[in-house]
């Protein structure tokens, strides 16, 4: 599975034109917003506001019944992801776009929740990992699943079993296994992203492969 890693994330720059071909990452890392209400932020007004030659303060969101936001005026597409202290936002033209990000914060029960809501092999494949490297797995796994259940726009309720990936013998997705129920369908991409030592995540779209850009924003 392709990934990006952190030294593809280049530091903070003005807004390149974005075209209509590629992707645009933003990751905050020291971010410190609202957090139910991130897209409306002054710091994601401001970056989108940058891709659209306008005021940010003019950009009117509205949400679907799950919440995932988007711009009524404008075609411009974007998702964002925010955990702890980090926020990423992807950006792209045409194309309905997933992103999470995963910080370790808590130990989770990973075995008893892959058990309960992943496909039987991944929670099979995390049970042979040894233990120090279950909780990290399972959070590269679940940004993953995520991202594609955001770009699908069904979220979490569409099934989490339905998304399965491979994981390699260091417990990390190494590709992703055909998608079942309403997310089936062959032209799925899925990338994952390791934005620093303990953040990682991953962006998912359908359609055509697209050049990606990831920016570092410095904004504390």
């Amino acid at each position: 599975m392709r990934t990006i890693a952190p030294t593809e994330f280049q530091p903070a720059a003005p807004p390149q034109p974005l075209a209509a071909d590629e992707i645009h990452l933003w990751f905050f890392p020291q971010w410190r917003g609202p957090a139910r209400h991130a897209a409306e932020s002054a710091d994601v007004r401001s970056l989108l506001a940058a891709y659209l030659d306008g005021a940010g303060d003019e950009l009117v969101f509205v949400r679907d019944a799950r919440g995932k936001p988007r711009l009524t005026s404008h075609a411009l597409e974007f998702n964002l992801s925010h955990s702890g202290g980090a926020l990423l936002v992807a950006l792209a033209h045409g194309v309905a776009l997933g992103v999470d990000v995963e910080l370790p914060r808590r130990a989770r029960p990973v075995l008893e929740l892959a058990q309960r809501f992943f496909d039987e092999r991944e929670a099979q494949a995390l049970a042979a990992l040894p233990a120090a490297q279950q909780q990290r797995a399972f959070l590269r796994l679940w940004a993953c699943k995520e991202a594609v259940l955001k770009a699908h726009g069904g979220g979490i309720g569409a099934g989490l079993q339905y998304v399965p990936f491979e994981l390699d013998d260091a417990g990390d997705p190494a590709g992703a296994l055909p998608f079942g129920g309403e997310l089936a369908a062959p032209d799925w991409q899925v990338v994952r992203l390791s934005v620093g030592a303990d953040a990682d995540g991953a962006l998912a779209w359908q359609g055509a492969d697209r050049h990606i850009r990831a920016y570092r924003a410095n904004v504390g």
